[in-house]
């Protein structure tokens, strides 16, 4: 469509269907052409045109190219939601295949490719044929883009009618856009298949290198991709390779300048002459340079991949290290990507100049890049020996401005330079010990903490600053109270005097008695038997010599370096993962063919369970508090298998993913509800109820058979639900024979599956099995199942929290016929399902007791409970972040009461 063709979008009249059907079977070429781009307008902003269909196909026979062109482009759109009507179309793409224009000819072919429909698919091979040995160019190169296209739909036909072969032979073709587009489609192909298909011969090695000078830019990037892949014989090979794609460095494009170095160092594997490798890091790195003077999204694309290449070949870009200088007005994602980058390439012969940058860049104004800049000259001073007096003259130098997060950060990575250079810089504790009141981040304090407690024989007033941090030990976050553990002990043991002895008294107590934290508790416990029972078995752990920390700039793994090397220029590069982390492979035709149920029947919509399928991991199972009188390992999570989603589509549910099957546990407990009787569920009574256990949740079910007949292959499904609750894998439910029952346990997941709008506690599940058709039936869950197990505040938590929240956040209702006979059976029941009771007051005649309590992803439910113990009547009150949650809540809570 051209500019002026805007007035198409502008339409507003009701009836426009009619009056477009009117138009579309003028006699008028010209009405018709106008009808066709109302219809494409119509299509191109969500209307429903799909009615027009027959129409709209009857104006496929024309000699205006432009016209023809709106027409397949309303094809491509609407030909698979009609699969039959598409057919109609086929007489005419065949016609055009053999038409004299070559654009036609084209246009016919690459259109029947885009209809994915198999019904046209049959037609579309012999035209498919015949473009592929066009005499145009222009045809050929978009016929081998439209095999790959065939490929995806019907992998099978692509091979019986030697499609492959025909694309093979145009890598011989003499026009190189022939050549790349046939690359592509070969490389795509090989990408969908199992089985080698393209593999590059030194024959077919000779012909792309020619094409390469020849192509298109993007041309030239699939003919480099392919290329990368080809292992040269030896260095002669290797060497004769890298200079024909040299030149290529030079492009104006960058995909094909970051192709060519990805090229590049994949042959440079195999050369061995110094030379030659000298010269190519010369040649490769004006380029490289050259990527960082484009826009900033350019700019940090090219920043990634270097950030690899010189993890691989730092003296690249050893001597371009000012290039990576941050400018002012750099968007912060590129200023820390080349921090990073400044990090790597930092040498003894640099560092002074970096340091300078480092230090200016820690008195800008952006807080994240300032913490940036101050870890940076940390992890150089660890990095570079005989540069690490420098880099701790500047962060003290930093110190001294006394801006809190710069003194901050400069600790945190201090404390890393003692851990890698010990009793060399101790000198400069006593700065550090100034800056104490500054304090306020976790990190921060954990560094200065273990440095107090490492040093503590050095430090004079060393019980006085931990000490400072005690009063406040049981506020801190975890981090700081096990350093202050730690650092307590260290100190008793280097300095056994009265004082010491009563700190970690009180520290121990704190760590083992007030805490919920299981990590705390546990190394509290283990310091405590230590020191009462062998001091100097203490010693020898807790005083232990530490192993000396290591550069960390180049973090990757060397077998994850090689694989990314080999995706350079692509997403895989920019995230710095593989592939297969952020890309889920479709299955192609031929695999989908092999895996589908050839009956046809009701049970095509269930997969079978005995192909497990990979790549999911099992959700973390909630770890429950350990009690404070004990000291015990975390259980060990059960092993993991996989199986698919069954039940698919069946009752309208699109959960079809592939979810982690936990070992069912063994099924006991009351009995359960009935959900479905007998009299309903033809013979088949189902028994059900949602429960929590050990932290994890399960739906529990009994299965009744008062059939004659046995009953296997149970299946079930959850539709979409507030949770998101979704089935952990398959049913574990053997054969069950006339007159019996089974019972099981089924692990569940959350956010899996979740649905719209205000919150229910309705689950709607579709059960089947191979003797009966699908049974429907609802479930309530009541809300209590979801408490976490991690729910138990601090009282000082507890009423920040409550006063944290706005006072339209509280919720309350009144239970009248609720009666509490005893407080203490009350507490017990509620703290059975996770409600933890914080405190408890006297208003008047009658007593108030607070709870905490905690859903998935740390919702948080403060609760108020008032009543007169013995009389009817609670009063329950509560503030939570999602107060729309309120009703299950109140809910849960009466079903808790009620007991």
């Amino acid at each position: 469509m051209s500019r002026n063709d805007s007035k198409y979008f502008s339409t507003t009249k009701k009836g426009e269907i009619p009056e477009l059907k009117e138009e579309l079977n003028s006699q008028y070429k010209d009405k018709r052409k106008d009808a066709v781009k109302k219809v494409i307008a119509a299509m191109t902003v969500g209307k429903d045109v799909s009615s027009l269909f027959t129409d709209v196909v009857n104006c496929m026979q024309t000699e205006n190219l432009e016209l023809k062109k709106l027409v397949y482009l309303y094809l491509i759109n609407y030909a698979k939601s009609q699969p039959d009507l598409a057919i109609l179309a086929v007489n005419t793409f065949v016609k055009d295949s053999q038409d004299p224009n070559p654009l036609i000819r084209a246009l016919a072919v690459r259109t029947m490719g885009c209809i994915r429909v198999d019904k046209i698919t049959e037609y579309l091979c012999d035209p498919l044929q015949r473009c592929l040995k066009d005499d145009d160019p222009y045809v050929r190169k978009t016929a081998a883009i439209c095999v790959a296209k065939l490929y995806d739909i019907n992998a099978e036909l692509v091979e019986d009618r030697g499609f492959l072969e025909s694309l093979k032979d145009l890598i011989s073709d003499n026009n190189p856009m022939v050549v790349a587009n046939a690359v592509a489609a070969l490389a795509e192909i090989q990408e969908n298949s199992t089985r080698p298909i393209f593999e590059i011969t030194v024959p077919t090695l000779s012909k792309l290198l020619t094409a390469l000078n020849e192509c298109t830019e993007w041309g030239q990037v699939f003919i480099l991709d392919a290329l990368s892949r080809y292992k040269a014989a030896d260095a002669r090979e290797a060497e004769n390779i890298v200079e024909r794609v040299t030149p290529r460095l030079q492009h104006a494009n960058c995909a094909v300048v970051l192709s060519a170095v990805k090229m590049i160092l994949q042959q440079m594997e195999l050369i061995t002459s110094t030379d030659v490798v000298r010269n190519l890091f010369k040649k490769m790195a004006p380029p490289l340079v050259t990527l960082l003077s484009a826009e900033p999204e350019i700019q940090y694309v090219a920043l990634r991949n270097i950030n690899l290449i010189v993890q691989r070949r730092p003296t690249i870009l050893a001597h371009e290290i000012k290039v990576f200088f941050c400018k002012y007005n750099d968007p912060i994602y590129v200023k820390m990507e080349k921090l990073e980058i400044m990090i790597k390439l930092a040498s003894d012969r640099n560092i002074d100049q970096v340091l300078l940058e480092f230090k200016e860049y820690a008195t800008e104004v952006d807080v994240d890049f300032v913490r940036k800049a101050v870890r940076a000259i940390g992890r150089c001073a660890i990095k570079l020996e005989r540069a690490a007096e420098r880099c701790i003259s500047v962060l003290l130098e930093l110190i001294k401005i006394k801006v809190n997060y710069v003194v901050q950060e400069a600790i945190i990575v201090i404390k890393d330079i003692f851990r890698r250079y010990p009793n060399t810089y101790e000198s400069i504790i006593a700065t550090l010990c100034e800056n104490l009141d500054t304090l306020d981040e976790p990190e921060a304090k954990a560094s200065m903490i273990w440095i107090i407690g490492e040093y503590a024989e050095r430090i004079d007033n060393a019980d006085e600053l931990l000490e400072s941090f005690l009063e406040s030990f049981p506020e801190e976050p975890a981090q700081v109270q096990l350093q202050l553990l730690t650092a307590t002990v260290k100190l008793f043991l280097k300095k056994p005097t009265e004082g010491p002895q009563q700190m970690i008294q009180v520290v121990l107590n704190n760590a083992t008695v007030e805490t919920d934290n299981p990590d705390l508790r546990d190394r509290a416990y283990i310091y405590w038997r230590l020191l009462s029972t062998d001091p100097e078995a203490a010693k020898d752990v807790v005083l232990a010599e530490k192993p000396v920390i290591t550069d960390d700039s180049n973090q990757l793994e060397p077998s994850l370096l090689d694989e990314l090397l080999a995706n350079i220029a692509t997403l895989s590069s920019v995230y710095h993962k593989p592939p297969e982390a952020f890309v889920t492979r479709v299955l192609s035709s031929a695999q989908r063919t092999e895996e589908d149920d050839p009956e046809g029947s009701e049970t095509g919509y269930f997969e079978s369970s005995a192909n497990p399928a990979n790549g999911v991991t099992s959700p973390p199972a909630a770890r429950q508090s350990t009690p404070a009188s004990t000291i015990s390992a975390p259980a060990t999570p059960p092993s993991a298998a996989l199986v698919p989603d069954l039940l698919g589509d069946l009752i309208g549910m699109d959960s079809n993913s592939i979810v982690p099957l936990d070992q069912p546990a063994t099924p006991t407990g009351p009995p359960l509800p009935i959900l479905v009787p007998a009299s309903t569920g033809q013979g088949l009574q189902i028994s059900a109820q949602l429960i929590r256990r050990d932290g994890q949740i399960f739906y529990s079910l009994l299965f009744e058979n008062t059939t004659q007949v046995p009953l296997d292959g149970f299946m079930i499904q959850f539709n979409k639900n507030t949770f998101g609750l979704a089935a952990a894998g398959a049913l574990q439910v053997a054969q069950i024979q006339p007159g019996t029952s089974a019972r099981t346990l089924l692990p569940m997941v959350t956010f899996q599956n979740m649905s719209q709008g205000p919150p229910s506690s309705l689950l709607q599940i579709a059960v089947k099995n191979n003797q009966q058709p699908v049974q429907y039936f609802n479930d309530k869950f009541s809300l209590h199942v979801f408490f976490s197990e991690d729910g138990r505040m601090e009282r000082s938590s507890f009423l920040e929290t409550w006063r944290s929240l706005p006072d339209s956040n509280e919720v309350s209702k009144d239970f009248p016929t609720i009666v509490l006979s005893t407080a203490e059976a009350t507490l017990d029941r509620l703290a059975a399902s996770n409600m933890f009771f914080i405190a408890k007051r006297k208003n008047a005649n009658q007593d108030v007791f607070y709870f905490s309590a905690k859903l998935p992803r740390g919702i948080p439910f403060l609760t108020e409970l008032t009543t007169a113990i013995g009389n009817p009547g609670v009063k329950c009150a509560i503030k939570t972040p999602n107060p729309e949650m309120s009703s299950l809540f109140f809910e849960a809570v009466e079903t808790l009461l009620m007991g």
